[in-house]
């Protein structure tokens, strides 16, 4: 029996060409075959790296017949690259079944890092970002938007979207009218040359993008509300006390938990669940 072959996730550019790793640049080089998005637009990128590496289209439409092509190729002991427009594939691109289906079949999967549009953003928003939830790109119709946004309201977590240039202010105001005002983040044109950061309250950012003409991709990135950031502080102040109580002045898990419930006005098994967490280190 041959060997399989390996599938490499790769990350490519998505702006400046300068942004690809050179990593990147030596798998895209080695492999047999590349697993593109647009052919035509991967063709440029490997053109302009001086890359020549037989192309075939995998996207939404055609993912479930090329992925059985791939696969046999990767079966026979070639390697794939897997790449989609911009950034990293499966990230709001396709690709998440043929990984998939590959490690089911026992073919090695390698992701190869580089851009990434939400994460680039997310970097210099001036958010929180020690956690974060990424949602990718809403519905285009108005209301199966409203559908997946309601639900996130009280999300205690920065989030995270994609979203067209044409449909941005659509989606700015459907955030207001759901959630009302939040601290907003509009990164567009990323690592381009026009690349531009808009902050403020959502009816400050929907002013600044009103009567223009929007270009690019865009991320949007949304601060928790008020009602889940104060949520989140009794939380810590809940971890605090007990932590004092334990440690500092070491009493029982019991009187801890009966002190802290009292202390704090929570139920007790709120805390008690709270405390096994601390002493079990988790």
């Amino acid at each position: 029996m041959k060997t399989p072959g390996t599938l490499y996730i790769v990350a490519t550019p998505i702006g400046n060409l300068e942004d690809i790793t050179f990593r990147a640049v030596r798998i895209l080089k080695e492999v047999d075959l590349i697993a593109a998005e647009d052919t035509r637009h991967t063709r440029k990128l490997l053109t302009h790296f001086g890359i020549s590496k037989p192309l075939t289209s995998y996207f939404d439409h055609n993912k479930h017949l090329k992925g059985d092509v791939i696969l046999a190729r990767l079966r026979d002991g070639a390697s794939v690259a897997l790449v989609s427009d911009a950034g990293t594939p499966c990230i709001a691109d396709p690709g998440y079944q043929l990984v998939r289906d590959a490690i089911a079949e026992g073919i090695v999967v390698v992701p190869i890092p580089g851009a990434s549009a939400a994460v680039a953003a997310l970097s210099a928003a001036g958010l929180p970002t020690d956690s974060f939830t990424f949602i990718g790109f809403l519905p285009s119709r108005r209301g199966k938007r409203h559908q997946q946004l309601s639900p996130l309201k009280d999300e205690p977590r920065v989030l995270i979207f994609y979203e067209a240039p044409n449909r941005l202010m659509a989606t700015l105001k459907d955030m207001r009218d759901l959630w009302g005002e939040r601290k907003i983040v509009v990164a567009r044109e990323l690592t381009k040359v026009y690349e531009e950061f808009v902050r403020g309250d959502t009816s400050a950012v929907i002013a600044q993008f009103t009567d223009r003409q929007i270009k690019g991709e865009v991320v949007i990135l949304v601060a928790p509300g008020e009602d889940s950031e104060q949520e989140g502080a009794s939380e810590e102040s809940l971890d605090e006390v007990l932590r004092r109580y334990l440690y500092v002045e070491g009493l029982s898990l019991k009187d801890a938990v009966k002190r802290v419930s009292v202390e704090l006005g929570l139920a007790r098994s709120l805390v008690y669940s709270e405390a096994l967490r601390i002493t079990s280190g988790h």
